[in-house]
This record gives C-alpha cells, structure tokens and sequence, in this order.
C-alpha cells in the first residue's frame, strides 16, 4: 500500500490523500483549501493525479476543507463512489450546493472586471448545479459495518465525534497474501462536544494518519466553557450590546444552540439564575440559510445523538428549539438585525469571518464598545477572524476601515477537534499500537509539539508530511517525493499576486460604496475620507514595487 499526501500538509485544510493497494487507486478525503486568497487559488490548480485512474473516494465527513473539492472532482470526469456515512451524505447534499453558488457569486464579481477590460470570463470552479450533480454518486453507509470493496480491499466507518456524521476510516488492504490496515482519522472530535457520541477508539492499526490541529493546546473543560460563555454573554447584554457569534454553519451552531438550553440544568444558585435570564429573555437570532437547513437534518438524524441528549429529546426537550429562537432566512431580515437597537445574540456564518452575512455583523458591531464578537472554532491564518483574535485594531470590511471597539473572545472549548490530551488518548486506546504514525491537518508549530509528547510517550515514530510525499507501507516505509512542490520564487511571486488581488478587491469595494453610500450624501469630509484612502492604497502598491 501507498499513500501520497496531497492536501492538510503543515496546514488545516485542503484535505486529500491518494492511496494505492491492491491494482485500486482511490482517495481519502479532497477538501477545499481555505484562508487566504493565495491558499484558496490553490483549489483551480489541476489535481495531481489522474482523475480517470481513481476506483473510488472515502468521505469522512462534510466539512468543506474536506470535500469541497468533490465538485470538481467530478466536473473533471470521476463518476466512481464516494463512500460515506448517510448523515454526511446528507449534510454535503445543502453544504455543497451552498459552496457551488459562493464559487459562482466570486467568479461573477471578478469577470464583472475582466469583461470590462476586455479580457476572456473565467469559469467557477464549479456551479451549485454541479455541487447537485455530484450527489448522484454518493454511497451512503452505516457505522460500524465491514464493506468490502472487493476481496482485497475492506473499509469501515467509526464514529469520530467531530460532527455529525463524521467518521474515523479504517482501511484493510491485502497484496501478496499480506494485509495492511491502515487509519484515517479524519478530524477526531473531544469526548465533551455537545450532541454528539465521543470519538470510537480503535483496537489496531498499522498505520496512522491522525489530524493534529490542536497538538500544542488543552481545551476548557464544558463546565468552565459553559460559565465563560454565560459570563460574557450576560455582560455583554447587559450593557445592552449585540453578542456576534462568527460559526460555521454546519456543527458549530446546533452545538451552541444546544448549550444555550441545557445551561439551565447546570447550577442552582441565585447569581447562575439571574445571568440566564438575562440570556433567555434576548432574542437569539440564527442568520443563516445554510445553518437553518443543517439544524434540520440534525433534527432528522437524532438517532446519532448521545445518549444525554436522546434522553432529552424523549423527555420532550428539544436542544435545538427554546423561546426567543428565530430564524433569519432572506438577505433583508439580515440587514434588519443591524438596524435593530435591542441587546441581542446574532449567531452567523461564515466561521472564520471571510464570506456571507458575518462581514455585514462586523461592519456594525465591531465598533461598538458595548458589543461583544466572540469566537467558538479554529480561524485559519491569514483570514479576518484569525486577525481579530490575535488583536489587530483597525481592520477593513468592504473597503472601509473599521476601528475594533468591541470585546473579543475566544473560547477554545468550542472547538470540533480533539486537544492534545485526546490525541494522545486516541493513540493509547489502540491495543495493538501503530508502527507509525503521519501527522496532518495541522499547523507546523503543534504538528512537532505533538510529535514530540507521542515520541516521549509511546515511542512510535512520528512522520510529518510534505505536500506531494509518497509513502509505502512496509517495513523499509520508503519516501519518493513524487509530487514536486512550487520553489521558493514561485511562493514568493504567489504572495505578490495575492496582495495586489487584495488590493484589486478593495478598490473594487470602495466603487461600490461610492456609488451606493457615498453619493447619497456627498459633501467636503466624505471625499477627503475617500481621498485619504486611495492615498494609502497607492502606498501600499509604491511598497509592492519597490520590494520587488
């Protein structure tokens, strides 16, 4: 068996991994790549392998980093399989759909420029059609059950407690009369996260490819979580501010949604009582179609629930429903919660701030002292939540620069993907240990962190993976770099492009305010503002220049 690492390479997203075994060539996983717009221009580069070639896919689970690529993985020609558990399959049916229309919406904005300057229009990377289209060939299967691909090749599909759906994919390969098992984690999710069943521990492997995106860090445990959460959500509200939750629409939300209603069940004193009035007597508005649809299938997938809240949901106490819940589904509700003046919690996707309805929420909010952002999930370098979290002050929405007043919180806890702790705890439930073990999906920084504690700890050898690595599995565990990564100057002249694309956008961004907001009430001050900004964009393209 072989296993080429073509995306989460000293990174989180962009997950895909070739494997050959057995006369089969088929794919773990072809996510998008997400962050910043060099990343992301990643995604139309021609996939590395042949496409006619692949046998068939393994999903293990709907997040877009992990298969938002599918699309154009069939736009390309593949009309193999993708295996995967019903509840992803059901998930990918609106996510996918959902990230077609946002490639079409990109490529309309930037072809509005290239017509007018008289060049060829671009396709998107695919349509939401397509995104429809793809799902024809989804293979939905259940947990837990042994699928032979044929004789030589078995799959099955653990619950890995990162979202619904999600699996942990073990792999039988057998050549020569030898079998090879392998182990895909996927994304493993803590054994606290709200709704879902802990990650399923797995009795052997002899090979390990194991996300790391928390290696370095120890989340808050859910009681600290959920009194942080009430703390700042109540003095937020009381203040009378907006709390903006950025979420991801899919996993993130339904969990927040399940702590809002069972935080009653937590404590008994009358200092608890009275923050949680105060939470329940504001309106908590979910913006985002996407989320609404999500909650749905969450709802029609109880079964996958734990047990905790199976019992809820029999006592007939829905988590997902409580008084002051509403649902904002038209462009024009959204815009109204930013002209409402009523404290509030306005939870909307995108998670990491880049795309949808949130960038709106920031325009309004992050100025406003009273108001409150706060972060429940990973932010990838180079986008906008990341730059928040991390303290930038000024920061700069549709063109116009934004003063960060507002408080900014970030409760790790939240977060969908295992700490170190449970990393390792994944790792020492195997009964019979790997041989070795591959990190991805991580940063390189809690990468080698966590490659160090698995070396002191258990003593297994640990591989980082380049992008483009080919590995066998055997006992030599030979590399071939088989794919070969872009050079230094082919890095650096990508970050150059990026910046003047960014620079592109903004000015694009600023015509649009001129024509929409500006004109309506133009006087002396307006256009000397506008003056001073294209003055430091023009800096900025004199920097670009002049360093190059």
């Amino acid at each position: 068996m072989k296993i080429t690492f073509l995306g989460a390479t000293k990174m989180v997203t962009g997950s895909n991994f070739l494997v050959e075994g057995a006369g089969k060539k088929f794919l773990v996983d072809c996510g998008m790549y997400q962050g910043s717009n060099n990343e992301e221009m990643r995604n139309h580069e021609p996939f590395d392998f042949n496409v006619n070639e692949i046998d068939f896919v393994l999903l293990t689970h709907a997040h877009i980093d992990h298969s938002g690529r599918l699309p154009k993985l069939y736009v390309d020609g593949y009309r193999g399989p993708v295996i995967t558990t019903k509840a992803t399959a059901d998930l990918c049916s609106i996510m996918l759909p959902d990230s077609g229309h946002i490639q079409e919406q990109e490529i309309t904005w930037r072809n509005r420029k290239r017509i007018r300057e008289g060049k060829e229009a671009l396709l998107p990377l695919y349509t939401a059609q397509d995104a429809i289209n793809t799902m024809e060939i989804f293979d939905p299967v259940d947990y837990d059950e042994i699928i032979e691909i044929d004789p030589n090749i078995h799959v099955r599909f653990n619950d890995a407690g990162h979202m619904l759906g999600s699996a942990i994919i073990e792999v039988w390969v057998t050549e020569d009369g030898k079998q090879t098992k392998a182990v895909f984690t996927g994304d493993l999710g803590n054994n606290d996260i709200p709704l879902l069943s802990s990650p399923t521990m797995i009795d052997n492997a002899d090979y390990l490819v194991m996300e790391s995106t928390y290696g370095s860090r120890l989340h808050l445990r859910n009681d600290d979580k959920a009194t942080l959460f009430l703390n700042i959500v109540s003095e937020t509200l009381n203040k009378g501010g907006t709390v903006v939750i950025p979420s991801f629409a899919v996993g993130r939300t339904q969990e927040i949604l399940y702590e809002l209603n069972v935080l009653k069940e937590k404590y008994n004193n009358e200092e608890f009582k009275k923050k949680y009035q105060t939470l329940m007597s504001a309106p908590v508005y979910v913006d985002s179609p996407l989320a609404i649809s999500a909650t749905e299938i969450f709802r029609k997938n109880a079964n996958l629930f734990d047990e905790e809240t199976q019992a809820l949901i029999e006592r007939g106490d829905n988590p997902l429903e409580f008084p002051g819940l509403q649902f904002t589904r038209t462009a024009d509700e959204s815009r109204e919660l930013n002209e409402k003046k009523e404290a509030s919690i306005i939870i909307s996707a995108s998670g990491m701030c880049e795309v949808g309805r949130i960038k709106h929420h920031l325009k309004h909010h992050l100025w406003e002292p009273n108001s409150t952002i706060l972060f429940v999930g990973y932010q990838a370098p180079g986008t906008l939540g990341r730059r928040l979290v991390e303290g930038e002050k000024k920061v700069k929405i549709f063109g116009e620069e934004i003063a960060v007043n507002a408080r900014i919180e970030y409760i790790e806890g939240y977060s969908g993907h295992a700490d170190q702790e449970w990393l390792l705890n994944f790792i020492y439930s195997f009964i019979t240990k790997p041989k070795h073990i591959f990190l991805v999906h991580g940063e390189p920084e809690s990468q080698e962190v966590l490659k160090q504690k698995i070396l002191e700890t258990v003593e297994i050898p640990v591989t980082i993976p380049e992008y483009g690595q080919t590995y066998t599995l055997d006992e030599s565990l030979k590399m071939e770099q088989t794919v070969q990564r872009p050079t230094t100057g082919t890095i650096e002249r990508k970050d150059v492009l990026d910046k003047i694309r960014t620079l592109k956008s903004e000015l694009d961004d600023m015509e649009n305010i001129v024509r929409e907001d500006y004109l309506n009430e133009v006087n002396d001050s307006n256009i000397h503002l506008l003056k001073l900004r294209l003055n430091e964009i023009e800096e900025q393209i004199v920097k670009i220049v002049e360093k190059n």
